[in-house]
């Protein structure tokens, strides 16, 4: 999982959605809503307590990649902290 983060990191408009999905559900469980083309994972914070994401033609949204390297920042900050 380590290795898809940085590569995340590198290039966010590069990212397959699969694996954009699998460090989703890794970090944040479960996704709440499915049958569209996005998808929502809860985040354990208030103010906006879901991370949003899309599949484009099996590619990630790169903005959205971003806001999830974000969310993983806050969540990792608060667990070590």
């Amino acid at each position: 999982m380590a290795g898809i983060i940085v590569q995340m990191r590198r290039n966010p408009a590069g990212v397959r959605f699969r694996d954009l999905e699998r460090v989703c559900r890794d970090k944040f469980g479960a996704p709440r809503q499915r049958g569209t083309s996005h998808l929502f994972f809860a985040v354990p914070w208030t103010g906006k307590p879901l991370v949003n994401i899309q599949d484009r033609h099996g590619m990630a949204v790169e903005y959205q990649v971003r806001q999830v390297l974000l969310a993983i920042a806050k969540l990792e900050g608060e667990t070590s902290g």
